[in-house]
């Protein structure tokens, strides 16, 4: 990656605090971060220590912040339409055929039906449901549910996306074979992508970089650099040097999960 390159995405020195009745909470603290077009970023932390929180701030979900975040070097807050999000919570709508909700957003831009029709073809084809457009989503497994919600963020193409845990849900066997297709479409629309994740083995098979978090208050501790060779597929879960690498990121998650966990003890035993 060329580092003279305006980033994609810049999070600059990012913070955020929290009132609550027993005083201030610092979900996240001076937190930055570049993304280069292109590159597929996980985040790894135990819980509470500020993933989502920063997820949310990129989004646009949370406004109230200090620091900066800039989209292609200029500054953004809010809700951007070049930034998508996919979310852990089942996020289809029941009543609209595979087919229909990829097209929802294209809908709702006011993109003609044949054109926003031939669209959601091409997206469905992208993520491997083809032949299921016109199936709803009780029809369909939580692994292609998700595969649509991805498909529909991706229809307006977004400059950057955001994915909230999305397979938290799913088996580690369905997870893994979802790891491989989502690698597929991220090398394939050279998609800037940014992952939270609690799953290492997930955050190692898909990134280039993996951001490993600080507990409370969120800081990035760590950024590990996976130089396993791509295209990758679930297939090398099982060699030496992925193993090598889960360890390596497991030792510092370890560490500050144990002071999570103390911290959880601690207020359960007052």
């Amino acid at each position: 990656m060329m580092e003279n390159m305006t980033p994609a995405l810049s999070i600059q020195n990012v913070s955020k605090h929290f009132e609550t009745g027993k005083g201030t909470v610092t979900a996240v603290d001076d937190v930055s971060l570049n993304i280069q077009q292109g590159e597929f970023i996980s985040i790894i932390g135990p819980s509470g220590c500020g993933k989502s929180t920063l997820m949310n701030m990129i989004g646009g979900l949370i406004t109230e912040y200090d620091g900066s975040i800039l989209l292609d070097g200029k500054p953004v807050r809010g809700c951007q339409p070049e930034i998508g999000m996919v979310f852990q919570e089942e996020s289809t709508f029941p009543w609209r055929t595979a087919l229909d909700n990829v097209a929802f957003p294209l809908e709702a831009a006011g993109v003609p039906k044949d054109k926003r029709h031939a669209r959601a073809h091409e997206l469905l084809d992208l993520v491997g449901l083809t032949g299921f457009e016109n199936h709803f989503p009780s029809e369909l497994s939580g692994g292609m549910r998700q595969r649509i919600a991805i498909a529909r963020t991706l229809a307006f193409q977004p400059r950057i996306l955001l994915m909230d845990e999305p397979f938290a849900a799913l088996d580690e066997q369905t997870r893994l074979l979802l790891g491989d297709k989502v690698v597929q479409i991220q090398q394939q629309l050279k998609q800037t992508t940014l992952l939270i994740t609690h799953n290492i083995a997930e955050a190692v098979q898909l990134s280039d970089r993996v951001l490993i978090m600080t507990f409370r208050p969120g800081r990035i501790k760590r950024v590990v650099e996976i130089t396993l060779p791509r295209p990758r597929s679930s297939e090398m879960v099982g060699s030496e040097k992925f193993a090598a690498y889960v360890a390596e990121i497991w030792a510092d998650l370890r560490q500050e999960a144990s002071k999570g966990l103390k911290e959880t003890e601690a207020a359960a035993a007052h």
